[in-house]
């Protein structure tokens, strides 16, 4: 295990274990986050826990012209239930994704330094997230960070069923049109495969992502 001090570097992902499992310590400093991003890593880790980074192999990807949208999902658009917004609620999507119920899962992944932390880098013009309002009131998003012509996503949530698929499937289009050639979804759920997220190596998944940072 690679235990990380205040130099600001990593390990090659090429040692992470087999469960993705790559460095142990460090901080969430917006240049040490940035710097993971950037080389295909990401922080998780439980509340009151050392920060745990990770690149895991395979990696689960959304492709976004492969997005699909059910027939479902389809009806809710046309019904105009929702409508769309990005970075207008940035620090409520983060506290909802933190603090919102969700069946089997105790407790929240992000920490109060978490949610400082890419407050922060929301601040900065890293961080973005995808709104879902129903009137005045916001019922979904989801947030992450974009690097180069790869938006990593973070957390979602929804306070209104179906709140953050029509935010998702809004902001995958958004991200399309934006040039944006792939979404990072970390690791496998059942509902962002039936949205047409895969599996891809870890080195395809560097390929594109280090191909598109200038």
């Amino acid at each position: 295990m690679y235990i990380l001090t205040n130099e600001l570097l990593f390990p090659p992902v090429e040692m992470a274990d087999d469960d993705g499992l790559l460095a142990i310590g460090g901080d969430l400093h917006h240049e040490r986050l940035l710097l993971a991003y950037k080389s295909g890593i990401f922080p998780w880790y439980n509340e009151g826990e050392p920060i745990l980074w990770w690149s895991p192999n395979p990696r689960f990807v959304l492709y976004p012209h492969k997005l699909k949208i059910s027939r479902s999902m389809q009806q809710v658009i046309r019904s105009r239930q929702f409508h769309f917004t990005t970075n207008t609620a940035f620090e409520q999507v983060i506290a909802n994704c933190k603090t919102i119920s969700r069946p089997g899962q105790q407790g929240t992944w992000i920490s109060e330094n978490m949610q400082q932390a890419y407050t922060k880098l929301h601040h900065l013009g890293y961080a973005h997230s995808a709104e879902a309002w129903a009137g005045d009131k916001l019922a979904g998003g989801l947030y992450g960070i974009k690097t180069g012509k790869v938006f990593c996503g973070e957390s979602m949530f929804s306070a209104i069923n179906n709140a953050s698929k029509f935010a998702l499937t809004a902001f995958v289009q958004q991200l399309q049109q934006e040039g944006i050639e792939l979404i990072d979804c970390q690791v496998y759920t059942d509902h962002l495969a039936s949205l047409g997220a895969e599996m891809i190596s870890r080195e395809k998944f560097l390929s594109i992502l280090q191909s598109s940072i200038h």
